[in-house]
């Protein structure tokens, strides 16, 4: 990321950090109120994201800034949009998947549709260092702790109360990274998370067509935000017109999408094929 992005980025995020302090809010009481997620307040704080209008509307709605402040704050963030955005992260760090996962801990219910890279939430640890290898500017020690954070986030799969419904095209198996030796590994533990009873695993396979051509991956929290993933950047937006928009999406992909058996038939069938295609590239 370009440095005058950055500061003005951060410029943003110290002014409404300063202006919650002023209100006597915490961050999480501050976040209810807004009726957004606690991470994208803390993100959105320490400059690691750039809200949307929506979202900004609503933090100084939540914080009741007279006009003036208001206006000053969306000034901060028309700065933020209008710099130059130029290189990778601040500290090398890979973004993708980081919203996704800040949002996904605070949320009781997610939904997530994918057509090219798995859910940050049933990545292994290789496929995901894979992932954030790809990111410009990624150094062995940043890209080992976006590993490490990624893979302690996947514990709340198995926490009681949560639901997870992931939706994914048969396409995202068969994009693989590294070698088949990975992708063994990877699909061995999206059996196992099929088998948890807070998940369920759906797969819109070949031989079914696709109720809408899918642009990009997207991730729904409970029923307040959600997540558009495009190729450079996240996009957390808690529109309610826009949510139930993704809702209306996701619902048509899960209806065509192979669940239980005949998903883990799948699961075994695309294993194979990694087998057969690992002897053919062995010398």
């Amino acid at each position: 990321m370009g440095s005058e992005r950055r500061e003005r980025m951060r410029a943003l995020g110290v002014r409404l950090r300063a202006l919650r302090a002023e209100a006597g809010l915490t961050g999480a009481v501050l976040a209810q109120r807004a009726q957004v997620g606690q991470p994208t307040v803390s993100k959105v704080e320490n400059g690691r994201m750039v809200p949307s209008l929506d979202v900004l509307d609503r933090l100084t709605r939540a914080l009741g800034l007279d006009e003036a402040t208001a206006l000053e704050v969306r000034d901060l963030l028309a700065a933020v949009e209008a710099a130059t955005d130029s290189g990778g992260p601040e500290d090398g760090t890979a973004s993708t998947g980081v919203a996704v996962d800040d949002e996904v801990r605070s949320a009781r219910l997610v939904r997530s549709f994918q057509c090219v890279v798995l859910p940050a939430m049933l990545q292994s640890a290789e496929y995901a260092r894979h992932v954030f290898e790809s990111a410009p500017g990624a150094t062995p020690e940043s890209v080992g702790r976006a590993v490490a954070a990624r893979v302690e986030r996947q514990s709340v799969l198995y926490e009681p109360g949560r639901e997870s419904v992931f939706v994914l095209t048969e396409a995202v198996l068969r994009t693989w990274p590294g070698t088949p030796a990975l992708m063994l590994a990877q699909l061995d533990r999206l059996l196992a998370v099929e088998s948890l009873s807070t998940v369920r695993l759906g797969v819109v396979p070949w031989r079914r067509p696709v109720p809408v051509l899918p642009r990009h991956g997207f991730t729904l929290c409970d029923r307040r935000a959600v997540v558009v993933e495009t190729f450079g950047a996240e996009r957390v937006s808690v529109d309610s017109v826009e949510v139930a928009s993704y809702e209306e999406t996701f619902g048509r992909f899960e209806r065509a999408a192979v669940f239980g058996g005949e998903v883990r038939e799948l699961l075994l069938r695309v294993m194979q094929e990694f087998r057969d295609l690992g002897d053919t590239l062995t010398p």
